[in-house]
C-alpha cells in the first residue's frame, strides 16, 4: 500500500478509481503490505479515512504472514517482539505470549517495523539473538516512503543494525520471499497464474513477482526513481507512472 495506494496519509491520485475499476470488472484485490507497524484493523480504519471502503478480509500484512508461519512451527510460542502496540495486539490475539524482559524462556525473536523501538528493546533482542534464539523478521524494506519524497527507516535498517551487533541475519517472511505468497495462496485459495502484483519497490514488490512466477507491475509513485530503474536487475513486466495510469488497460 505504501507508495502505491497512498503516501503517508494522502491517497495517490486515481487510486480510488483504480480499485473501483477492478471490482467493476468482476476481479478482486488484496491490499498486501510489508509494513507490519499496523494491524489489519488499523489499515482498514486508515483506508476508510481516505475514502476506501476496505474490509479486513482484503488486507494482508507481513505481520499476519509471520503469524501463520510461526503457528505452523509452534503454537502459543513465547516471543520477544520488536513491534508496535498494534503488532503486539495481533500476536497476542493469535495466542502467542510476549516476553519483555531478559533471561526468560524465548522461542523466537521477531522483528517488525517498530516505530516504538527503544534502545533497551534493541539491546535485549540482540542478547537473545546472540544466545542463539531463532530470529525472524516480518519484512526487509529499508525505508518507508512518505509524502514529499521523504522516507523513514523501516525494518531493513533495523536488521542491518542488529547484524552489526550480532553478525546474524533473520529469516524474512515478507516480500520478496515465498512465505508471504504461500500464505496468500493458502488463505485465499488462489493460483499464481491468476495473480498480478502492483507495487513501487523493485527489491520487494517486483522481485516478489519475478521470484514467485507472478506478473509484476511497477508504479513510479513511491520509492523507485528513474536512476534505480535504470540500474536494477529486477525488471518489471509492466511499468506505469501510478495506478491511475493502469485504469485504461484493465
Amino acid at each position: 500500500m505504501d507508495g502505491t495506494i497512498y503516501l503517508g496519509d494522502r491517497l495517490i491520485d486515481g487510486a480510488s478509481d483504480f480499485l473501483h475499476k477492478i471490482k467493476a470488472n468482476g476481479k478482486q484485490y488484496i491490499f498486501l503490505t510489508n509494513n507490519s507497524s499496523k494491524n489489519k484493523r488499523v489499515y482498514v480504519e486508515k483506508l476508510k479515512r481516505m475514502g476506501i471502503a476496505a474490509d479486513s478480509s482484503e488486507v494482508f500484512t507481513s505481520g499476519e504472514a509471520t503469524i501463520m508461519y510461526l503457528n505452523k512451527i509452534k503454537k502459543n510460542a513465547h516471543i520477544f517482539l520488536l513491534g508496535t502496540p498494534a503488532l503486539e495486539e495481533e500476536f497476542e490475539d493469535a495466542g502467542f505470549s510476549l516476553v519483555r524482559e531478559r533471561n526468560q524462556d524465548v522461542d523466537f525473536v521477531v522483528l517488525g517495523f517498530d516505530t516504538t523501538l527503544t534502545y533497551n528493546k534493541l539491546w535485549i533482542a540482540c542478547d537473545y539473538i546472540a544466545e542463539g534464539v531463532e530470529y525472524i523478521a516480518t519484512h526487509p524494506d529499508f525505508v518507508c516512503p512518505l509524502e514529499g519524497g521523504r522516507c523513514m527507516p523501516d525494518a531493513g535498517s533495523m536488521i542491518a543494525l542488529i547484524k552489526g551487533t550480532t553478525g546474524k541475519e533473520p529469516l524474512v517472511i515478507g516480500k520478496p520471499n515465498r512465505f508471504i505468497i504461500d500464505a496468500i495462496l493458502e488463505k485465499y485459495s488462489l493460483k499464481k497464474e491468476d495473480m498480478a502484483i502492483v507495487g513501487d519497490r523493485l527489491y520487494t514488490d517486483i522481485r516478489t513477482g519475478l521470484d514467485n512466477g507472478i506478473d509484476s507491475i511497477l508504479v513510479m509513485s513511491g520509492e523507485t526513481d528513474e536512476s534505480m530503474l535504470a540500474s536494477t536487475e529486477f525488471i518489471p513486466k509492466y511499468l506505469f507512472g501510478s495506478v491511475k495510469d493502469i485504469i485504461g488497460v484493465l
